[in-house]
């Protein structure tokens, strides 16, 4: 299995190397013709405002949104936002998922932190899951989602973190900072 992952800015290589260790094949995309022969495309974290101007500039808009029909895409943290529907800072996003985004909703960098997470959805039916340690950096919150979206994790206090919409999943978080390739697996399960 080819995944993508967008390779425009931000942190792609560590995703990369998730992939790799999830028994999938990591290839760049930086341009239209990269999406041909992938059957997923993960939008890395970065910064969105870069992201999203770069793929206006390489014209990946729709040939994003057109992969997204039939292929699972996924949004960590930038990326999280640059697949929305809504975001609260003018900016090029895909409009692909039912949520709504608050940039940097927890604060500057320095407030940047790592908290463990209950995600029943990594259980793939092996009982209770151990908790998933997330690292958030300047991260996004997903403020509202739609009807069809399912919430995978939220903060102790209900803040939503971490959302699957059909072939569609965005967390506010680095999954490929942690060295657990379980959110990478559960990725490619979408695949299936």
């Amino acid at each position: 299995m080819k995944i993508g992952v967008l390779a425009l800015q931000g942190d792609f290589v560590e995703h990369i190397e998730m992939l790799k260790r999830a028994g999938a094949a990591g290839i760049e995309v930086r341009l239209p013709p990269d999406l041909a022969e992938i059957d997923g495309l993960i939008i890395p974290g970065g910064e969105s405002t870069s992201i999203g101007k770069l793929a206006v500039l390489y014209d990946l808009i729709e040939p994003i949104r057109k992969l997204a029909e039939t292929q699972p895409v996924w949004g960590t943290c930038a990326g999280a936002i640059f697949l929305s529907k809504e975001v609260h800072h003018q900016q090029p996003v895909l409009g692909l998922m039912d949520i709504v985004v608050r940039r940097n909703a927890f604060g500057r960098q320095v407030d940047s932190f790592e908290t463990d997470l209950n995600v029943p959805a990594l259980a793939a039916g092996a009982g209770e899951p151990r908790p998933f340690h997330a690292v958030f950096i300047r991260a996004p919150l997903i403020e509202r989602v739609g009807a069809d979206a399912e919430v995978l994790a939220t903060l102790p206090d209900g803040r939503i973190v971490a959302v699957r919409e059909r072939n569609l999943l965005a967390t506010s978080f680095h999954p490929e900072l942690t060295g657990d390739d379980r959110f990478h697996r559960y990725f490619l399960s979408l695949r299936r």
